[in-house]
C-alpha cells in the first residue's frame, strides 16, 4: 500500500513538475535574430559611432561618416535573406499567435526605402558635417533610421508608438543641430511642438482603442473591433479618429502641415531631404498599419476622412508652391517643402481607396513612395550642390545651371519632370496613373478629378524651374554663376549619380516599381 501511495505521489509530482516546466517554456518567446537584424545593426552602429567619437581625432572625424554609410549598407544587405517575407518573432505563445514583429513583404519594401533614404542622406552629409558635431550627428541620424526601420515591422500599438518616437526624437535634434543658428533653432522648436502634440493625440487614441478592445496587437484589435459592445462603440470610434489625427501630423497632411516649410528651411539640407522621404515613409507606413491591419471594420470612419485629407493636402501644397517667389532666400528648399506636402496628398489617395476596394490598393501608395523617394532625394542632392556656390539657394540661382554644371542641370531637370509626371520621367507618369486608377477603382471619382486638377497646377512650377535650368542667366539680368565653384565632394557626386541612374532605370522599366500595385503586400 505504501509502495502504491509512494508511486502515485511520485507520478503526481512528476506530472506537476512537467506541467510547470511546460508552462515556463511556453512563456519564453523565441527571437528570430535574422528577422530583426536590419534595425538592430543600424542601432548597434549608432552606438559604435558615438563611442568612437570619443577617441577619433578631429582630423579623422570624416571616418565616422563612412562608418555610418557602411552600417547602412550592411543593414540593406541583410534584407536579401528575408526576401520570402514570411518571418515573425516576439509572438504570444499562449492562445492566439499574434506577433509584435513581422518581416512580411510590406515591411521589407518600406525598410529598403527608409534605409536607402538614410544611406543617401549620409552621402549628402559627409561633406557638410565639418561645422557640426560629427559624433552626435551620425549617432542621431542612425538612431532615427533604426526607429524608421523598426516601424513597418511593428504589429502591436506599443511597438508602433515606440518605433515612431525613436524615429522622431533624434530628428528634432538633427533639425536644430546647427548651433547658434536662430533659424535652425526655431525650426527645431516648431517641429518638436507639432510632433509632441501629434504624439499626445495619438496616445490618447491608442488608449481609447486599448480600453475598447483589451489588446494592443493589431490583428487582435481588428478582430475585437468587429464585436465591440454598444457601450464602448463611441469610445472605439473616438480612439480610431484620434489615432488618425496623430498620424495626419506625422504625414504632414493638411491642415496639420504648418511645420513643414520652416522646418525644411531651418534644417541642414541633408536633414530636410531625410525628413521629406524617410520621415514621410515612417508616417505613412504607420498610417497604413493602423488603418488596413487594425481598423478595417471602421473603414466607414477613416475612408472618407482620408479622402478629404488627400484632396485638401494636395491642393494646399500645390497652391502654396505656386506662390513661392524665385528671388526669395531659400525659395528652392521652400518650394520642395510645399511640393512634398502636395506629394503627401497623392500618397494618401490609395490608402483612402483601400477603405472601399480592399487593401490591395496599398500597393499603389508603396509604388508611388518608391518613385518619390528616388527623385526627391535626387532633387535635394542637386540643391546641396548648388548651395555650395549659392548659400541663399534661391530658385533664381538655378538659372543657367546647364552652362556651368550641365550634368547636374540635366539630373535636376529629370527629377523635376519625374515629380511632374512628364516624359522622360516615365516612372513619375506611371506612378501618378497608378494612384489615379486606385481612386477610380474605389469609386472615388471626385477625388480623381481633384488629383487631375492638382497635377495640372503642379506642372506650372515644375516646368518653370526646369526651364530656368537651361535659360541664359544674362536674359533676365540675374547674376552670372561662377565658372568653377568649390570642388564637389565625392559622396555628393555619388548621391546624385545613384538617384539619377535609379530614376532612369525605373523610367526604362517602370514595372519594377509598379508591380507593387498589383500584389497584396500583407
Amino acid at each position: 500500500m505504501n509502495l502504491v501511495q509512494s508511486a502515485a505521489g511520485s507520478s503526481t509530482a512528476n506530472l506537476v513538475r512537467s506541467a510547470a516546466e511546460s508552462s515556463a517554456t511556453s512563456l519564453v518567446q523565441s527571437v528570430d535574430w535574422l528577422a530583426i537584424a536590419p534595425p538592430v545593426v543600424v542601432a548597434a552602429v549608432a552606438l559604435a559611432v558615438l563611442v568612437a567619437d570619443l577617441f577619433v581625432p578631429a582630423a579623422r572625424k570624416p571616418l565616422l561618416g563612412y562608418g555610418a554609410v557602411g552600417g547602412l549598407v550592411a543593414a540593406l544587405a541583410l534584407l536579401i535573406p528575408l526576401h520570402d517575407g514570411d518571418r515573425s518573432t516576439f509572438c504570444v505563445t499562449t492562445g492566439t499567435r499574434a506577433c509584435s514583429y513581422t518581416a512580411d513583404h510590406f515591411t521589407l519594401v518600406i525598410q529598403a526605402l527608409v534605409l536607402g533614404g538614410a544611406l543617401l542622406t549620409a552621402l549628402l552629409s559627409i561633406g557638410d558635417t565639418r561645422k557640426l558635431p560629427a559624433g552626435e550627428f551620425w549617432f542621431l541620424l542612425l538612431s532615427s533610421a533604426a526607429g524608421a526601420a523598426l516601424l513597418p515591422a511593428a504589429r502591436d500599438l506599443a511597438t508602433l508608438v515606440v518605433a515612431l518616437e525613436v524615429a522622431s526624437l533624434p530628428a528634432f535634434a538633427l533639425v536644430g543641430i546647427k548651433r547658434g543658428d536662430r533659424r535652425s533653432s526655431e525650426a527645431a522648436l516648431k517641429f518638436f511642438l507639432s510632433s509632441v502634440v501629434a504624439t499626445a493625440v495619438m496616445l490618447l487614441g491608442v488608449s481609447f482603442v486599448y480600453a475598447a478592445t483589451g489588446t494592443l496587437h493589431l490583428t487582435e484589435i481588428a478582430a475585437q473591433l468587429d464585436d465591440v459592445p454598444g457601450r464602448l462603440s463611441t469610445l472605439a470610434r473616438a480612439g480610431v479618429a484620434l489615432t488618425l489625427v496623430g498620424f495626419a501630423f506625422k504625414t504632414a497632411a493638411a491642415p496639420f502641415h504648418f511645420w513643414v516649410p520652416d522646418t525644411y528651411v531651418g534644417a541642414p539640407l541633408p536633414i530636410a531631404a531625410y525628413l521629406s522621404v524617410v520621415g514621410k515613409a515612417v508616417g505613412f507606413s504607420g498610417l497604413i498599419l493602423v488603418t488596413v491591419v487594425a481598423f478595417p471594420s471602421y473603414a466607414d470612419v477613416w475612408g472618407p476622412a482620408l479622402a478629404v485629407l488627400a484632396a485638401l493636402t494636395m491642393t494646399v501644397g500645390n497652391v502654396a508652391a505656386l506662390r513661392q517667389s524665385a528671388t526669395r532666400a531659400r525659395s528652392a528648399v521652400r518650394l520642395l517643402a510645399w511640393s512634398s506636402v502636395a506629394q503627401a496628398g497623392y500618397l494618401l489617395v490609395p490608402i483612402a481607396a483601400a477603405a472601399y476596394a480592399g487593401d490591395r490598393q496599398i500597393g499603389s501608395t508603396v509604388a508611388y513612395a518608391l518613385m518619390y523617394a528616388v527623385v526627391n532625394l535626387g532633387a535635394f542632392a542637386v540643391a546641396a550642390l548648388v548651395a555650395r556656390t549659392h548659400p541663399g539657394n534661391r530658385v533664381a540661382d538655378y538659372r543657367g545651371l546647364y552652362a556651368t554644371r550641365p550634368l547636374a542641370a540635366l539630373a535636376m531637370g529629370f527629377f523635376l519632370l519625374c515629380l511632374a509626371g512628364l516624359p522622360p520621367g516615365i516612372i513619375g507618369l506611371f506612378a501618378k496613373v497608378t494612384v489615379f486608377s486606385s481612386a477610380v477603382d474605389a469609386g472615388l471619382g471626385w477625388l480623381a478629378v481633384v488629383m487631375a486638377v492638382n497635377v495640372v497646377i503642379a506642372l506650372y512650377y515644375y516646368l518653370q524651374w526646369t526651364a530656368a535650368l537651361f535659360r541664359s542667366p544674362a536674359e533676365d539680368g540675374t547674376e552670372q554663376q561662377p565658372a568653377a565653384g568649390p570642388r564637389t565632394p565625392a559622396p555628393l557626386t555619388v548621391a546624385i549619380v545613384l538617384t539619377a541612374v535609379a530614376g532612369i532605370a525605373l523610367s526604362g522599366a517602370p514595372q519594377t516599381v509598379l508591380r507593387f500595385a498589383d500584389v497584396n503586400l500583407f
